[in-house]
């Protein structure tokens, strides 16, 4: 080893042929992030015993429709032979969950709405992974099971590997004019469900569509010798039911009410039209005070009308929220075509800008209308945005560790240049990091189907490797000045030093790579293992091979005078 090393520093050739192999893999391992060879993202699919099945209808449909789409997405998911058992909720959200937290699923108390909780098999007894499943069943189910009811969603949440968030990718656009902002979240809405990855896309506003009003005729009312309240009471009483009395009951502390209205078949309409309705109205009928039944018809006008939407806000600022969610892919790439897309369809309508200021997000955009002058805020939000606020954190958290270390390092060997060389040392075990993370994305995409992205653990783990690093290095350097001191010869003690030392840092990064070996398998710390075993091996390299000739190529080493 001492000759080995020995010959490289000596020899021109062979330390620029270091230099070059280093700094080329350092650029070839950088570039495979704009190149997608290795993919980032928040953290990998976690495979659960448990998903849900979120159905949302437009907010005119009835709760038989509800019901029929609910069916047909249960006659699917029985055809699984990994699903335990399904639990149908109509009209009302599941039991809360992790995710149903911030997803509003305890806000949900409409006859459009439904949600179907599936429980599997345990999933170290089965081969398929629940989020593998999910992306094979949801396209079978969303092909029959939509097209039941026109403007049906059908989406499948499954539990968070991280921080619950209300989507993967969220886009929150504020504006004052309700018109427009229907109109662009619209355009917003079929741009996502037109990029690839994304699915389960949901703009998250109302259907306007038809209602008849009924408007009481007072003075018909009066002649008639009824009363506006009679009016109201019978009509809710016909359709909607209530209480019309209570019974007692020795076994029940509180009084039972008796509700009553028409029954299913009298009281729903055969179509949507007016003559329905006039014909319903018809035939319920009101006893006046001289006993006369009058028909409800005579009493009250109809009134087609657009329904009233509700109003979203957040931050008293009226606001128009799309999600979508990805499919077996990293939210980032998805997220930049999406945004090149939205950029190309609103240039002609809209003057647009980003937002000034560090503190927001870096995508998000000011729409100013070209006619109106009027101002939109387009935001995005989601787990797109905590994985961009997590790399930018745990990147400042890098340089920060970084900045430190150098100050040591400078106070304790009174160089920059020495503090330097360890820096270096520490920031190059990255190319093993990505390498790492690339060799092991193309055997789970061979065995598996599946990408292995390079995470937030992953970023961890380079972190901690940067300790590991530079002690790598401080070893090299504290050997070779003491025998350099001793009056050896400097490449020759530098040679000396890194066979001596050798030993130890393979031993250390042996340690490493089979206490990470157990982390590598880990869904969520895969990351963690495939950073700390890849980085110390690369790190170990730089060390034995870089580290000596950078010393050879100072004057810092050597004690003064």
């Amino acid at each position: 080893m001492e000759k080995l090393i020995y010959g490289v520093i000596t020899s021109r050739f062979k330390r620029y042929l270091v230099i070059a192999i280093v700094l080329l893999s350092l650029a070839g391992s950088v570039m495979m992030f704009p190149t997608k060879l290795v993919l980032a993202k928040m953290l990998p699919g976690k495979s659960a015993n448990t998903f849900t099945v979120y159905i949302d209808l437009p907010v005119d449909s009835t709760v038989k429709q509800t019901e029929r789409v609910a069916e047909c997405v249960l006659e699917e998911l029985k055809k699984e032979p990994e699903i335990m058992d399904m639990e149908s909720y109509i009209g009302q959200g599941a039991p809360l969950d992790y995710a149903g937290l911030v997803k509003g699923s305890a806000f949900k108390a409409f006859k459009y709405q439904a949600e179907i909780v599936v429980n599997l098999t345990d999933k170290h007894d089965r081969e398929e992974p629940s989020y593998m499943m999910v992306h094979r069943i949801r396209p079978v189910i969303q092909k029959r099971c939509m097209p039941l009811v026109a403007g049906s969603k059908i989406k499948f949440i499954e539990m968070p590997s991280g921080p619950p968030t209300i989507a993967t990718i969220e886009i929150e656009l504020y504006g004052h004019r309700e018109k427009e902002l229907r109109a662009i979240a619209d355009d917003i809405g079929e741009i996502l469900r037109n990029t690839p990855g994304l699915v389960d896309v949901d703009v998250m506003q109302d259907k306007i569509f038809k209602e008849y009003k009924l408007i009481p005729d007072k003075e018909k009312v009066i002649r008639s010798g009824l009363s506006i309240d009679q009016l109201n009471k019978i009509i809710y009483l016909a359709f909607k039911g209530s209480a019309v009395a209570y019974k007692n009951s020795r076994n029940q502390q509180d009084q039972v009410p008796i509700f009553v209205r028409l029954s299913d078949t009298t009281r729903i309409f055969r179509t949507r039209s007016v003559e329905s309705i006039e014909d319903k109205l018809s035939q319920l009928r009101l006893m006046n005070r001289m006993g006369i039944m009058v028909p409800i018809r005579e009493l009250v006008n109809l009134k087609r009308i657009d329904s009233s939407p509700k109003i979203s806000r957040k931050n008293l600022k009226t606001m128009v929220r799309i999600t979508a969610e990805c499919d077996m892919v990293s939210q980032v790439y998805p997220l930049l075509e999406a945004q090149d897309k939205i950029l190309k369809e609103l240039d002609g309508d809209f003057e647009v800008e980003k937002v000034p200021g560090i503190s927001t997000s870096m995508f998000d955009l000011i729409l100013k209308d070209n006619f109106s002058a009027d101002e939109m805020l387009l935001h995005w939000n989601g787990e797109m945005k905590v994985t961009l606020d997590t790399f930018r954190d745990l990147g400042g958290a890098f340089i920060a560790a970084l900045v430190l270390m150098f100050l040591l390092m400078v106070v304790y060997y009174k160089s920059f240049a020495l503090s330097g060389i360890v820096l270096i040392g520490s920031f190059l075990s990255i190319i093993g990091v990505i390498v790492g993370h690339y060799l092991v994305d193309l055997v789970t995409m061979h065995f598996a189907g599946v990408n292995f992205f390079l995470t937030a653990t992953s970023l961890i783990g380079f972190i901690s490797l940067m300790g590991i690093s530079a002690r790598s290095s401080l070893l090299l350097i504290d050997f070779s000045m003491s025998k350099i001191a001793n009056g050896e010869e400097k490449d020759r003690a530098i040679a000396n030093a890194t066979a001596t030392r050798a030993k130890p840092i393979f031993l250390t990064m042996i340690a490493i790579v089979l206490g990470s070996a157990l982390l590598a398998t880990d869904p969520i710390f895969g990351g963690l293992g495939i950073a700390l075993i890849f980085g110390s091996i690369a790190s170990t390299l730089v060390s034995l091979f870089f580290i000596p000739v950078l010393l050879h190529n100072t004057k810092a080493i050597c004690p003064k005078g």
